[in-house]
């Protein structure tokens, strides 16, 4: 991979994990509601998460939704139940650092996974497998830009959670808390619309050779 496209590809990854999306408003309301301690297994899930589906998709995931489109399908509206749950989750909690719902900040795991329910995550993901992982060694290069995102996601979505951190001490009062939550529940749900309008990955026969 050439200097150039390198250095376009970090640009590409600083915008698209920095930007507000499921995983980032996630982060900041757990931030708020659990503190950064609590949070940083959701924060690791969601960079290394992210990054092993860079991986997967890159070395031929893709094709698979084009032998199977169905099972894309199941995914984007099982995804949408389950962001639906999730804001619900957010929006029902009702104190600083421990709900009256028994809430609890996701695990690592919950948040790796989340990753593949994810549409921005789908979006980021074949955009930078497309534009930036040239098919000679191909499987190397998918390596270095899953490399790229999981190095540059970590600081960018730890912004998110220390704003949450930030924004804690203003949340004692439960109204504010009860406003807050409701927000980031709203939120995510918008976040819903690019999911419920895109379509299955192209293969990745059909990609353009990109250079390198």
């Amino acid at each position: 991979m050439s200097p150039t496209l390198l250095w376009g590809l970090a640009g590409f990854a600083l915008v698209s994990s920095i930007t507000p999306g499921p995983n980032n408003l996630m982060l900041m309301a757990s931030g708020a509601n659990f503190g950064l301690k609590r949070t940083l297994p959701h924060m690791a899930g969601v960079s290394l998460g992210f990054g092993l589906m860079v991986l997967l998709l890159g070395l031929g995931m893709a094709g698979l939704f084009a032998v199977a489109p169905w099972l894309y399908d199941v995914i984007r509206w099982g995804g949408a139940a389950y962001l639906v749950f999730l804001a619900y989750r957010i929006a029902v909690s009702s104190s600083v650092g421990q709900g009256k719902t028994g809430a609890k900040p996701m695990t690592f795991l919950q948040a790796a996974a989340f990753q593949w329910v994810n549409p921005k995550a789908w979006a980021m993901a074949v955009g930078a497998v497309a534009a930036y992982a040239p098919t000679d060694h191909l499987a190397a290069n998918v390596a270095l830009v899953a490399f790229i995102f999981m190095i540059v996601n970590a600081p960018s979505v730890s912004i998110w959670a220390a704003f949450g951190v930030g924004v804690r001490r203003w949340l004692d009062r439960p109204a504010a808390l009860r406003a807050f939550n409701l927000t980031m529940a709203a939120l995510l749900l918008l976040s819903l619309a690019p999911m419920l309008t895109s379509h299955a990955p192209a293969p990745e026969h059909s990609r353009s050779s990109k250079p390198s």
